[in-house]
């Protein structure tokens, strides 16, 4: 099921997309391959501390995080991977670790591997549980979450 606040974001602003559903999955690769996209336009959220607050890094599903890299992208402040604990209550309508990449309905700063913009038409990403995928246009989404547009990431 897509997350409620997500599915109202999307229909109040008349967001053109698609619901793809698939059986349960848990990684993003997995999630890509149920959901038949390809890894560089599946995009993964990943929970982040940057200077202690969270942060969101959207990014695809082929590359993994380099944290020292992101860390001078954004001008060099303390980033670590947030642990579960750390962000599982401000998601409570999705299941954990099938965030949707839309930080800003969470009051989270969302960054974008710039990646996406640039080798993607369209991105799709969890819809907030484990089963179900919204695809739309990559331009769509950036203009709903209005990121910033960040280069750090390593290939697996």
């Amino acid at each position: 099921m897509i997350s409620p606040r997500l599915h109202s974001f999307l229909d109040e602003r008349h967001a053109p997309y698609t619901t793809l559903p698939h059986d349960r999955t848990v990684t993003a690769r997995q999630t890509a391959d149920a959901a038949h996209v390809g890894n560089r336009s599946f995009a993964k959220t990943v929970m982040l501390k940057v200077d202690g607050n969270l942060a969101m890094l959207v990014m695809p599903a082929a590359y993994r995080v380099d944290l020292t890299r992101l860390s001078r992208a954004l001008g060099g402040p303390e980033v670590e991977l947030a642990s579960e604990d750390e962000f599982k209550d401000v998601f409570a309508d999705c299941e954990l670790g099938a965030m949707p990449p839309f930080g800003n309905l969470y009051g989270v700063p969302v960054y974008v591997d710039a990646r996406l913009a640039t080798d993607t038409d369209e991105i799709a990403f969890n819809a907030g549980s484990h089963t179900d995928v919204v695809q739309m246009p990559y331009a769509e989404f950036e203009r709903l979450t209005q990121p910033d547009l960040l280069y750090m990431a390593h290939v697996m």
